[in-house]
């Protein structure tokens, strides 16, 4: 009984002694053989480069480094090989500079990059390691080990970065914070946190101009963000930059529609800005075969609207604007004494305007500007000119004299003016268009 069953532990023990040894896989990720160049190489090298890596990848580095000793330094492969057999070594030095030389003689060469990450991850160098993985992605943007690799490294140096920061702010130290916040955009250039707190640093230096490089750089990464939004327009605001600032108004306006301090912001922006919320009526002028009296003042606070001042007296009182679309036109208009109103405290803005009136309201545009420095000069001495259908006692005689002078409105070829006559919206905008380029 004793015999059998030594035999029977001798029978295992020889089993045991026959079985092929299986070492541990390595915790080397081993980059990949790029086909392209294998392609290149004879059946003997390719053969060769192949039995090396497959025993890089069973973690055997010495039958490795010897199968790529026999390749010589000629090999594409050569550089490579011993700086991943190196690495399984343990020999980081001389690995690394295996994997430079590598990338001296093939720039793209992948598997280069990865040992090299490799290497800086072993060192501690997180920096360099960072720069590997992103130069592998730009080649092999779907190399899942490299992504998960730069994920983690990304993650972890960036949430170091941001609580170095914060720990630097809270002790006083705002030159370090900076650098701290800006080592974590190297890392996660997307992080709003560190280009919101960097541009609260900035802005309580005054530093407005950085500030707005940051939250411009928010606003991108969180285009809806309300909070960040406002913060924007805000210092926008006070950088005096109006144009940018009512843009992201604007935009806030559109996630805030029923938002009263928003509304009031844009408003006072495109009262600055000197913008008009034209109403639909406005683009109906060029069409009217008969321009009203609303509409010349609409048309006259628009075109000029970087030329007239604001008006210094109290705005006379109109009874029959309250209904107009243009009624803030009108009552500009009037409060400048470029518009008459009536007696009765009537405009009249459904008023039909004729060419007499019509050249009454240019006689006083003319002479306002005229106070405003602007020159007119006459291309006609008035005393030459014969109106044959307006005589000199008429009210509108003058101001008729005055615009045909400048060449402004003209006399028919038997000498009319044809005071009664409707003025078309085209005309209107064609006789202010001349006003507006002899002042430029």
């Amino acid at each position: 009984m004793v015999r059998k069953a030594i035999l029977i532990l001798l029978f295992f023990l020889l089993a045991w002694s026959c079985a092929t040894y299986q070492p541990p896989p390595p915790s080397l990720f081993i980059g990949n053989l790029p086909q392209a160049m294998v392609a290149e190489l004879s059946l003997d090298e390719r053969i060769l480069t192949e039995e090396a890596w497959e025993n890089l990848r069973q973690g055997k580095g010495d039958k490795a480094q010897k199968l790529i000793s026999k390749l010589g330094t000629e090999s594409p492969f050569y550089y490579a090989g011993m700086g991943y057999a190196s690495l399984l070594l343990t020999g980081l030095s001389d690995s690394e500079n295996y994997f430079k030389h590598a990338l001296q003689n093939y720039p793209d060469m992948t598997l280069a990059h990865i040992g090299l990450a490799q290497v800086y991850q072993k060192t501690g160098n997180d920096d360099l390691a960072f720069v590997e993985f992103r130069e592998i992605l730009k080649r092999e943007e779907n190399n899942t080990w490299a992504q998960q690799s730069y994920k983690v490294l990304k993650e972890r140096k960036t949430a170091e970065s941001l609580d170095e920061a914060k720990t630097f702010l809270a002790h006083q130290d705002v030159e370090k914070s900076k650098g701290a916040f800006l080592k974590a955009l190297y890392y996660s250039p997307q992080s709003t946190a560190a280009h919101l707190s960097l541009a609260e640093i900035f802005k309580k230096e005054d530093n407005l101009k950085n500030a707005l490089v940051h939250l411009k750089a928010a606003s991108t990464i969180e285009p809806d963000n309300k909070s960040i939004l406002n913060v924007y327009a805000e210092t926008l605001y006070e950088a005096e930059d109006y144009p940018r600032s009512l843009e992201v108004y604007e935009r806030l306006l559109d996630l805030e529609p029923e938002n009263d301090n928003i509304q009031t912001r844009v408003k006072t922006l495109k009262n600055r800005l000197g913008i008009f919320e034209l109403p639909s009526q406005f683009d109906a002028i060029p069409a009217s075969e008969a321009i009203t009296k609303e509409e010349i003042a609409a048309l006259i606070e628009v075109k000029f609207k970087d030329t007239l001042d604001e008006p210094k007296t109290q705005p006379p009182i109109i009874i029959d604007i309250s209904t107009s679309w243009a009624s803030k036109y009108i009552l500009r208009a009037a409060s400048l004494g470029l518009l008459d109103v009536y007696a009765n405290h009537t405009f009249q803005p459904k008023k039909i305007v004729t060419r007499a009136e019509m050249a009454d309201v240019l006689y006083k545009l003319i002479n306002y500007l005229k106070r405003k420095n602007y020159v007119f000069i006459s291309q006609i001495p008035p005393e030459k000119i014969q109106i044959s259908d307006v005589s000199p006692d008429n009210y509108y005689y003058q101001p008729i004299l005055c615009i045909i002078s400048y060449t402004i409105m003209n006399l028919s070829a038997n000498r009319t003016f044809n005071p009664d006559f409707p003025v078309s919206g085209q005309e209107a905008i064609r006789l202010l268009d001349i006003i507006l380029i002899l002042i430029k």
